[in-house]
Formats: structure tokens, C-alpha cells, sequence
């Protein structure tokens, strides 16, 4: 070790540096914010757009398909040039973007950013009735979608008014759908947009604590703040462990990453494909998750950067045919959404020698960012979420909202320009969240002495799920719509791979019988998958609650996974 973290933090953000700190007064608040990194996001594409060396290198890579910066931009410019004076898109007006992951919603995003339109990133898992409560909420003029969603969307697209822009596919399309190789052709020009960098630029649905998602809105100086404070973390463990002199006899290998994770949720839209486009790096896309597909891509493409969430990495390192695939090109292999075993930490360290692991904790409020933990820190401190960089702040709190000392468990609240402003129409919720300028992050853990944060407990009754998040009120409140049932609480029970599934204790009403696979299906109908009971435990006796009324989910949970 060179130098010590907050040594190596301090001396790059000194005057003149790119990460510079200053502060300045937003949303009536004095807050320290970055000086000189780009604070919209199109100043972060310029790099990519402008660089002749950069223009003819593969950028987006998928399927068999190579897609360099310039063709990638040419038709970012197409479609911005349509939305603005085909669609009537102007700035602050909302843009959906509803599909899997594709070239196409990396595009998408960049023209829906250049013109100061909004981003609306909706989740492709969602069932019809999701994705219509959403486009209801956010009010999009233009949706675009992939041949699934655009048969998902198309009724409460038309209810809207809202134009769909369908990408992959083939002959006549329904009324009042147009075909993305129809305004996505190069040739036009990006519109010229002034932007500034507290104008909002994305809205992202999480799953919601009373039975509908929350539209999390972001802008762009929260975003940009976002990926300087990932530039920043990673310049900061280049100081602290500085990379080996290369192996002349080995050939070099660009910087690059393997989308395996959602575009729709902060990781893959921000740590991952902002990050690769901030960076000029080259984009592997996975349509979705497949461990033997993404170890074949690692070794044909030469893949460098990893990052999914815990049960991914298990993926890789137990894949029985893991040793037949070269993985030497792996450099960081890290992720987020959920805690990681510690041995899951131990066999990745051992499974890539010329690769460091690593976990992050961030959430949808962050944009992403927030403690991270890598290398030999993350293997040293296992169960440690990580340490953070300026103008970032983590703390914690207890019930009266006074800061601990360390080593007290509280709750654990952020502060820092790359959060979100609010949630999109819910004053109530973002007032519940955000206190005196501190968003309250709903779970429960202690920061120690070298200022490594821990998340030991959850004060919100979620459930995380393989990195997603299942709100138990929302999954309830479905249940509740059944017409047999007379109880229902929803809760977590451990598992070795997702870390936690969700289950569900049950008591009919008299006369009724809850057939556990018929409620799975009902529930199903109307949540995306991943928030169906995997287990229905059918009672015959009320549910223990506590003298406020509320269930008594640990009871439960202890109950029924001994």
C-alpha cells in the first residue's frame, strides 16, 4: 500500500484538480459539490462523440452485433432530432423507454439526455397493469419499446396520447407505432438545448413501501455527481495500489464491461453504461442473465469490469464448467444490490488472481453511489459495505435524528449532490424520506473506526431479492385483492443464492381454501414475477401481531425456516 485512503482521497481533490470540491447553495442549501466535473450529462458524452481515435471503436456490442461510438451517436442524433420536431418533445417533457436490454435503450437514453427531456426507465419485468400505472404517473409523450412491451403498453400508451417507438421489429405495425429504423436513420442533427444542471433527466420506478412504485427523479448534476464520485473511489485505490508494470509479453486489453444487470435500475444505467460512455469503454450487452453466455463473452471479448449483483457472482464462481473458460482479462469483479457471503467473497478472490472483488451500497436515491469495499479492504472487512468519497457523506442516526458516535447502530442516512431530488408526484413520500437535507436510507447498521459502514438490520419492510427489492406492503396489498383471504404478511426467508425469497403466511376466510399454486398465479397476474411468493405458508389460526397490531414478520420467518 502507497498511501493510506484518506490520504490518497485528499490529494485528489486539491484546487485545479478534476474532483476538485467547492460548495455552493442548491435547493436553498449550502452544499459541496464537485468544481470542475461535468455537471450535464452531455458534457459527459463529448469525449465519446468528438474523439476521432474513439469514433470507429466497437461501442456497443451485442449478439453478434457491433455498434461503434460514431454509428451510435449518429443515430442518437436521428432520434433527438425527431423526438424534438416530429413528437413535439421540449425540454422537462417525459420519454419512456420500456425493454430489455438492447443498443437501442443505450440510444435511447442518450438522446432523450441531449435534448433535456426526461428519461423514464421502466421496469420490462413489469406486468401490464405495472407498466400502465407508470406511464400514467410519468406521462411520457413517447414510449420506446421492444416487440413484448409494446404489446404490454399499447392500450395505456393510447390512453396517454403517447407515441410508441417500437425497436426489433419486422412488417405492419399498429396504428400510432412507428418503427425505430424510421426515426433513428443517421443524418439529422442533434437539436441544440440549453440545459442546466439542476433540470431533471430521469425518472426511475422502485418498488413502493404503500403499494405503488415511486417514480425517483434525478438531475443532471445528480447524475454527473454520480460518476465523479465513481471516478473518484477508483482514481483513489489507483494511488493506494497501483497497477503492475505490464507484462510485455502479454498483449493489452482495453477497459470494458458486461452488462448483466437491468438498464432500467441505477446500476446498469449509471454505474454501468454511463460509466463505459463517460469513458469511451466498449459495452458487452446481455439480453439477460445467462452464466454460461456471460463467462463466453468474458473470454471472447476481453472483458475487464463485472459488475452484478451477488447471486451473479455466485453464478460465476460455482459454474461447474468454470475453469474451462479464460477469465484472465477480469480486473474488478464487483456488485451491489445485496450483501455477498464471505466465502463468496474468499472463492472470488481466489477464482480470479488478476482480479479484485468488490461490493458497493447504493441505492435508486444515490444514483448508485455509495460506500464501496474492494480488494484487499473487502477482504479484510467482509461484511462491510465499504468506505465513502467526498462531497458524499454517510452517517448515522438514532430515532430522534441525532447523529451516533461510531460504532452505535442507528440508521443509516446520506447526504451529497448526486442524490435525488424527489420522488415524481409524491411529496408526502419524498418529505418521509429527505430530513433537513439527509435521506433516511431505511436500514439499520454502525460506521467503525476506519470508517467502514455496515448494514446489520432493515427498519423498512423490504425483502431484497437476488438485488431487487420486494416491498412486502405492495405485495400484501395484491394478496388482499384475492377473495379468500382474510390475513396475509409478506416477508423474507433466507437463501443461499438470492439471499433472501419472498414468502408469504396466509389465513383464509371461513369456508374458503387457499390453494398455495392458485395463489401464486393470482398474484402473478398482476406483479412482475420476481415479486411472487415462492412460499405460501396456509394457517389455520390469526397471525401473531404486536399490541400496535402489526404483524410479527420475524416470528413468522423464524416459524417457518426452521
Amino acid at each position: 500500500m502507497s498511501v493510506r485512503f484518506e490520504e490518497a482521497v485528499a490529494s485528489l481533490t486539491v484546487a485545479g484538480s478534476p474532483f476538485e470540491i467547492t460548495e455552493a447553495e442548491l435547493n436553498g442549501r449550502r452544499q459541496h459539490i464537485f468544481k470542475n466535473f461535468p455537471s450535464v450529462i452531455p458534457h459527459l458524452f463529448l469525449g465519446a462523440r468528438n474523439t476521432a481515435a474513439t469514433a470507429d471503436r466497437p461501442f456497443l456490442v451485442y449478439e453478434g452485433e457491433s455498434i461503434s461510438f460514431a454509428e451510435a451517436f449518429a443515430q442518437a442524433d436521428a432520434l433527438g432530432h425527431a423526438l424534438v420536431h416530429t413528437y413535439g418533445v421540449g425540454k422537462g417533457d417525459r420519454v419512456g423507454i420500456a425493454m430489455r436490454n438492447y443498443p437501442e435503450w443505450v440510444i435511447s437514453y442518450i438522446a432523450i439526455a441531449s435534448i433535456g427531456a426526461i428519461s423514464v426507465s421502466f421496469n420490462s419485468w413489469w406486468t401490464t397493469d405495472e407498466l400502465a400505472y407508470g406511464i400514467e404517473d410519468s406521462a411520457p409523450k413517447v414510449i420506446v419499446v421492444d416487440r413484448e412491451r409494446l404489446a404490454s403498453t399499447y392500450d395505456s400508451a393510447g390512453a396517454q396520447g403517447a407515441t410508441l417507438i417500437a425497436v426489433r421489429v419486422d412488417g405492419s405495425l399498429p396504428e400510432g407505432v412507428v418503427a425505430w429504423r424510421d426515426v433513428a436513420a443517421p443524418g439529422p442533427a442533434m437539436p441544440v438545448v440549453a440545459i442546466d444542471p439542476e433540470d431533471d433527466v430521469s425518472i426511475l420506478y422502485t418498488s413502493g413501501t404503500t403499494g405503488q412504485p415511486k417514480g425517483a427523479v434525478s438531475t443532471h448534476r445528480a447524475v454527473c455527481s454520480a460518476l465523479g464520485l465513481f471516478g473518484l473511489r477508483t482514481a483513489a485505490e489507483g494511488l493506494r495500489f497501483p497497477a503492475p508494470a505490464p507484462d510485455p509479453t502479454e498483449t493489452p486489453v482495453a477497459p470494458s464491461f458486461v452488462l448483466v444487470v437491468p438498464l432500467f435500475h441505477v446500476t446498469g444505467g449509471v454505474a454501468v453504461m454511463l460509466s463505459c460512455i463517460a469513458n469511451s469503454l466498449k459495452l458487452v450487452i446481455m439480453y439477460k442473465w445467462d452464466v454460461e453466455k456471460a463467462l463466453q463473452l468474458i473470454e471472447r471479448e476481453k472483458i475487464t469490469n463485472f459488475v452484478g449483483v451477488p447471486a451473479q457472482g455466485w453464478d460465476l464462481v460455482h459454474y461447474e464448467h468454470f475453469a474451462n473458460y479464460d477469465t484472465s482479462s477480469l480486473r474488478s469483479i464487483g456488485g451491489g444490490g445485496a450483501p455477498a457471503p464471505v466465502a463468496q467473497v474468499e472463492k472470488t478472490a481466489q477464482a480470479f488472481p488478476k482480479g479484485s472483488p468488490g461490493i458497493g451500497y447504493g441505492m435508486t436515491e444515490t444514483n448508485a453511489y455509495g460506500p464501496q469495499n474492494s480488494g484487499s479492504d473487502y477482504i479484510g472487512h467482509p461484511t462491510s459495505a465499504g468506505r465513502w468519497v467526498p462531497p458524499f457523506e454517510v452517517t448515522v442516526k438514532d430515532e430522534a435524528g441525532n447523529e451516533l458516535p461510531r460504532d452505535e447502530r442507528g440508521e443509516i442516512c446520506f447526504r451529497g449532490p448526486n442524490l435525488i431530488r424527489g420522488y415524481w408526484n409524491k411529496p408526502e413520500a419524498t418529505a418521509a424520506v429527505f430530513l433537513d437535507g439527509w435521506l433516511h436510507s431505511g436500514d439499520v447498521g454502525r460506521i467503525d473506526e476506519e470508517g467502514f459502514v455496515y448494514v446489520e438490520d432493515r427498519l423498512k419492510d423490504m425483502i431484497l431479492r437476488g438485488g431487487e427489492n420486494v416491498y412486502s406492503a405492495e405485495v400484501e396489498s395484491t394478496i388482499y385483492e384475492h377473495p379468500g383471504v382474510h390475513e396475509a404478511a409478506v416477508f423474507g426467508v433466507p437463501h443461499e443464492r438470492l439471499g433472501e425469497e419472498v414468502a408469504v403466511a396466509v389465513l383464509p376466510k371461513p369456508g374458503f381454501v387457499i390453494n398455495p399454486a392458485e395463489l401464486q398465479k393470482f398474484v402473478g397476474s398482476r406483479l412482475a414475477a420476481f415479486k411472487v411468493p415462492v412460499h405460501v405458508f396456509v394457517v389455520t389460526e390469526p397471525l401473531p401481531r404486536n399490541a400496535a397490531g402489526k404483524f410479527l414478520k420475524r416470528e413468522l420467518r423464524d416459524t417457518f425456516t426452521k
